[in-house]
């Protein structure tokens, strides 16, 4: 029996909108909810890097924003910062770049960073402002409570909540597990 059966699906599949490292039409699908506040979310990058150089084209990894402003009064506008650096298409090098200064995070560091992948400044601000970057955080929040999540990171592997650990091993041998319960061979 595959240890996440039961577990909750993704209420809202994944859709253009989304950040996605490789294909979305990958064989097998990792989507994050994350925080770049947390030092959790921070910790699986190293495995997330594995999976992706491992699976390759085979994966497809998809960020959502899941900021907890509760736990860290940052985490909201960090998030609308990397939203707004995406809709300059520098989604994964403002996401990369957050998480590698997690422990100085503000505003003027979210600037900084931005300054330096570069955007352009005047539409970052104007992303920021007219609320085009919240929409987008508010969207994955959404999706988030429709499907369950209540901390972070949250993965759904191949759709369905992960509840088994989030090392490399774990996460791979989830998203090798067809859904219908049987298993495939891992080889490494």
């Amino acid at each position: 029996m595959d240890d996440d059966e039961g577990m909750p699906d993704l209420v809202l599949p994944m859709e253009q909108r989304d950040h996605c490292l490789g294909s979305p039409t990958a064989r097998y699908t990792l989507v994050e909810y994350g925080d770049y506040t947390s030092v959790h979310c921070r910790h699986v990058l190293g495995a997330v890097g594995e999976l992706t150089r491992e699976l390759g084209d085979d994966l497809c990894f998809v960020f959502r924003n899941f900021p907890q402003p509760h736990l860290n009064p940052i985490s909201r506008l960090v998030a609308e910062a990397a939203e707004a650096a995406g809709l300059q298409g520098k989604f994964w090098l403002m996401h990369d770049r957050l998480f590698a200064r997690q422990d100085e995070l503000s505003e003027a560091v979210a600037r900084e960073i931005a300054r330096t992948l570069p955007v352009e400044m005047k539409d970052f601000d104007r992303d920021l402002a007219s609320g085009d970057a919240a929409r987008r955080v508010d969207d994955d929040l959404e999706s988030a409570e429709g499907a369950g999540v209540g901390d972070t990171p949250t993965f759904f592997v191949n759709g369905r909540m992960h509840a088994g650990e989030y090392e490399f091993l774990p996460l791979l041998r989830a998203l090798k597990i067809p859904r219908s319960g049987g298993r495939e061979r891992i080889t490494r």
